[in-house]
């Protein structure tokens, strides 16, 4: 019963092209060695079998309490700072950075996922981080078309989280939601400036705030901390380790840097319900702003085959509109596609590099998250189609605490491309 209870907590623009630097790139990805063309999810029946696919659809939702979305409730949430789920041994060195503009990474999401087949998945969270810079999103394109590369170039990274039942960090018992759950243990000292990186640099005046890089030092500098740079009027915001510091209190530590913070609320998706205006009601934006999201695209694609996608892709999506999240982990599960064209072949993902299995889709993110995050929808701001995060289909243990998975996006593309 136990063990259902937590899984039950998992389930719970401009113009669409893949812009590429190299033409030769694209044509690899799509012929497989044969000469003919291999999608990843190309099956004959692939409309037919979408329809019947059980999808979790996530929505944001404004968290109820303020304890809401700590660590140790395993919320799916997005925007403010990670609910990291071993808050000691976190991601770092380059894996927390743009691999193009060397800025360390924001936080888009997480899913709580658990799976039930070993102890080991009995606790189970994907991380996804994106560089905020559209000009860093389109190199990550022509990147993520290069195969065998062991060391690719990324400004979207995703990684994956697990622990069995019984660990050092929480309670073998489920959270009771009241606001008294606590960790088991503290986690590591985060980031005084972003929240989200571990502090593993201090301050060399006051020798109490914490940075996960020289750069957010510096902005943290200029932004007021030269003026409160005494050991007698630093705050304890950033050196207290991160399960001490209330949600507010994080916020306000990083609060030029963050995107606003949601709880994630996932639901199955009803096939045959299509939302109306009196489903908005209690939507966090309004059902116009949503469709200004997705309708700027209808009248740029360049072909019939995208086009026929894009209807498809429009008519499942108008299911439940303010949706920004689509989960579905099982075999031959597929990403909802906005275009034909970009779509990845069975090679264009890698296996795990832990283990060498197959990883398989899990869940994709839409493009109507970045509205509630405040992005503008301009020539210049961070879009994308969508982001399709591929894990490992075993879910492989080992010692590495953060095991990095593949994402593929799908870009907004704009006229302005060649420009960047």
């Amino acid at each position: 019963m136990e063990e259902e209870i937590y899984a039950e907590r998992s389930r719970g623009s401009s113009k669409v092209k893949i812009t590429l630097l190299d033409e030769e790139v694209q044509e690899e990805a799509q012929i497989d060695d044969n000469g003919d063309v291999d999608s990843y999810d190309d099956d004959d029946d692939e409309d037919e079998d979408e329809d019947k696919e059980p999808v979790g659809l996530g929505v944001l939702e404004k968290p109820e309490n303020s304890w809401s979305l700590l660590r140790e409730l395993f919320p799916s949430k997005a925007g403010g700072t990670p609910a990291w789920l071993d808050p000691i041994i976190l991601p770092t060195g380059r894996l927390c950075l743009c691999d193009f503009c060397g800025e360390p990474l924001q936080f888009v999401l997480q899913v709580y996922a658990p799976l039930t087949e070993k102890d080991s998945t009995f606790h189970r969270t994907l991380f996804l981080f994106t560089c905020t810079s559209m000009a860093c999103l389109l190199k990550d394109q022509h990147e993520q078309w290069k195969r065998n590369q062991d060391k690719a170039s990324r400004s979207v990274k995703v990684f994956r989280c697990q622990l069995p039942r019984y660990n050092s960090f929480y309670s073998s018992e489920p959270p009771r939601n009241n606001g008294k759950d606590k960790p088991s243990s503290a986690g590591a000292v985060l980031c005084g400036w972003c929240g989200t990186w571990k502090g593993d640099k201090v301050c060399g005046g006051c020798r109490r705030a914490h940075y996960c890089s020289e750069k957010h030092q510096a902005v943290h500098w200029k932004s007021g901390h030269k003026r409160r740079c005494l050991p007698s009027s630093i705050s304890q915001d950033a050196s207290e380790p991160s399960n001490n510091r209330t949600v507010s209190e994080v916020q306000e530590v990083a609060n030029k840097s963050l995107w606003p913070e949601y709880e994630i609320a996932i639901a199955d998706e009803c096939e045959d319900t299509i939302s109306d205006d009196n489903g908005q009601v209690n939507s966090l934006i309004s059902s116009s702003r949503v469709d200004e999201s997705i309708e700027s695209l209808i009248d740029s694609f360049e072909g019939e085959d995208d086009k026929k996608s894009w209807a498809s892709f429009q008519e499942r999506v108008s299911r439940t509109p303010e949706q920004v999240l689509r989960y579905y982990r099982d075999a031959g599960a597929k990403p909802l596609w906005p275009t034909s064209s970009g779509q990845p072949s069975k090679a264009d993902i890698p296996k795990c590099t832990y283990c060498g299995g197959r990883r398989a889709f899990e869940f994709q993110v839409l493009p109507q998250i970045l509205y509630y995050f405040g992005v503008e929808n301009d020539v210049h701001s961070l879009d994308w189609a969508t982001i399709s995060v591929y894990t490992c289909e075993s879910s492989c243990d080992g010692h590495v605490a953060y095991k990095e998975e593949f994402a593929w996006v799908q870009i907004a593309s704009q006229s302005s491309t060649t420009q960047r």
